[in-house]
């Protein structure tokens, strides 16, 4: 791809925090396949969100684990140096520096009303300021790269409004300096629900781990869990998410490692019980998600080579993200160094 190509392209950003060991499902079909085709659409930004992982406490030496274990599942998935620019937050001190300035562009109230600060805040003793400041350094990890395009689930839509007032907020007071992102979901991707609760969506929260599948799983496990899965007194394999939620979501999860739409799936099970789905499911997750889990742990037994490659991601990520707090800090009226 040349220079002039690249440049034509709109730029899109997208994070995941390392608050895991590994990623789940949910994860994968809703963030990482989708991160995959973006990067031979868009000029692509993916980072891994560790500054935003400590507004609740964090363990250090987990916390540095974690980080390396989120790129190396980035780069398993097929995430590729050459096609993206991959990097660590905490690399690029532009993010901490553009988040103080918009800190102090955002009301009080503002910040309080965010729906995930006060459902966080109402669930931990201790609530820091970061947790209340979350938004503006969301907000400045998108607007450094000066992003066209940010691919948001429902839950952090709110977020991204509040990004696209400040930045309208900081080009009306100091004159056009950052592009106004817009919310964008390149396709819509199947929710992914927990196997042992189907009514709640598959999250690392979940109280029990037997109901997520991390997609570093040995395959014994994944397919433990596959079989173990909540379905219900029925024998029909129908799609129903309302009156079927288990059998639904397997289907929905066989339908996005299979390719085949869901109708196609439900033909194919026509007459066969519940069992035989949870066998077939379980079988091809299982050689869908062996590629990733071996090449993640490739690059984890070599932290030479994730290292170098997170090096380049944050000297790509850094050249634009300096010139932007650059003149950031020249609008404002900083005295330059």
């Amino acid at each position: 791809m040349t220079i002039s190509e690249l440049q034509t392209q709109s730029r899109s950003l997208s994070g995941i925090q390392a608050t895991s060991d590994s990623l789940h499902l949910g994860n994968y079909i809703g963030a990482l396949q989708q991160f995959v085709e973006q990067q031979d659409t868009h000029d692509a930004f993916f980072f891994i969100a560790n500054m935003h992982a400590i507004t609740v406490e964090q363990d250090p030496t987990e916390l540095r684990d974690r980080t390396l274990r989120t790129a190396a599942q980035f780069l398993g998935a097929g995430l590729d140096p050459e096609k993206s620019t991959i990097f660590v937050q905490s690399h690029i001190p532009a993010h901490a520096q553009l988040s103080w300035v918009l800190e102090c562009l955002t009301g009080l109230g503002e910040a309080q009303r965010m729906t995930q600060f006060k459902d966080k805040a109402g669930k931990n003793e201790h609530v820091s300021l970061g947790l209340l400041t979350y938004p503006a350094l969301m907000a400045a990890d998108i607007l450094l790269y000066q992003a066209d395009v940010v691919p948001v689930g429902e839950d952090q839509r709110q977020h991204l409004e509040l990004t696209r007032n400040l930045a309208e907020r900081f080009n009306h007071r100091y004159g056009q300096t950052f592009t106004v992102p817009e919310p964008g979901i390149l396709k819509e991707t199947a929710k992914i629900y927990d196997l042992q609760d189907p009514t709640a969506k598959m999250s690392k929260s979940a109280p029990s781990p037997a109901g997520r599948i991390d997609i570093l799983d040995e395959p014994k496990v994944l397919a433990k869990k596959f079989k173990s899965a909540v379905t219900d007194n029925d024998t029909v394999i129908a799609y129903d998410p309302e009156g079927k939620p288990g059998v639904s979501n397997l289907l929905t999860i066989y339908s996005a490692f299979s390719g085949t739409p869901i109708p196609g799936v439900v033909a194919e099970f026509d007459g066969k019980m519940y069992g035989h789905l949870k066998v077939a499911l379980a079988d091809l997750a299982v050689e869908s998600l062996r590629p990733v889990r071996e090449r993640t742990q490739e690059l984890l037994n070599d932290p030479a080579e994730l290292a170098r490659m997170l090096h380049i991601g944050a000297d790509k990520a850094a050249a634009i993200a300096e010139t932007t707090i650059r003149e950031v800090y020249e609008r404002v009226g900083f005295l330059s160094r």
